[in-house]
C-alpha cells in the first residue's frame, strides 16, 4: 500500500511539474541595448567623476594645511598649535561630510541613480511581464542576477532577444 501510495505521489507531481514552463533573460545584456540605460550610466560616471574632483580638491586642501602646519610647528605657541590642529580636524570632518553627503546610502549620487535608472528597470520588468503573459510561462529567471544562479540554460528559452525587440530596439547593436 505504501509503495502505491508513494508511486500515486511520484506520478502526480511528475505530471505537475511539466505543466510548469520556464524563462529566463539576461537583465544587463537587455539593459546594454537601451540608449537610455546608456545615457544614464555615462550622465552618472560624470556625475562622480564630478564629485570625486571636489572630494579630492578637499583633501588637497587639508593635505597643504597639514604640510603648512608641520613646516610652522616649531614656531608655534601652544595655542597656536592646538587651533591649526583643530582647523584641520574639523576641515577634515567637513570633506567627510561632503563625501557622505555626494557618495553615501542616501546621498545624491544615489538618489540620482534611482532617478535615472529606476524608469528604465521598471520599463524592461514590465515587458518582460508582458511577455510572461504572453507566452503563459509561470517562472523567468534573471540570468545576470547574482541572487539566482542557473546551473543550466537552454537558448531556446532566453527571452532576451524578444524583450529588446519588444522595446523598440535592435538585438545584437549595442550602444557604445
Amino acid at each position: 500500500m505504501k509503495k502505491y501510495i508513494l508511486l500515486s505521489f511520484l506520478l502526480f507531481t511528475g505530471i505537475g511539474a511539466f505543466a510548469q514552463k520556464f524563462a529566463y533573460v539576461d537583465t544587463e545584456y537587455i539593459l546594454k541595448h537601451l540608449p537610455e540605460y546608456k545615457a544614464a550610466v555615462d550622465q552618472l560616471t560624470a556625475t562622480s567623476e564630478q564629485f570625486q574632483v571636489q572630494v579630492d580638491g578637499k583633501y588637497a586642501q587639508i593635505d597643504g594645511l597639514y604640510k603648512a602646519y608641520q613646516a610652522d610647528q616649531v614656531l608655534l605657541t601652544d595655542d597656536m598649535r592646538k587651533k591649526r590642529e583643530n582647523d584641520i580636524i574639523e576641515k577634515e570632518k567637513e570633506a567627510k561630510e561632503f563625501q557622505r553627503q555626494k557618495f553615501g546610502p542616501e546621498g545624491e549620487l544615489f538618489k540620482a541613480r534611482i532617478k535615472l535608472l529606476k524608469p528604465i528597470q521598471d520599463k524592461v520588468s514590465a515587458t518582460i511581464a508582458e511577455f510572461a503573459k504572453s507566452k503563459t510561462l509561470d517562472f523567468i529567471f534573471d540570468k545576470s542576477s547574482e541572487a539566482t544562479m542557473m546551473i543550466y540554460a537552454s537558448a531556446n528559452y532566453d527571452l532576451s532577444k524578444d524583450v529588446i525587440i519588444k522595446l523598440g530596439y535592435k538585438p545584437g547593436a549595442l550602444v557604445k
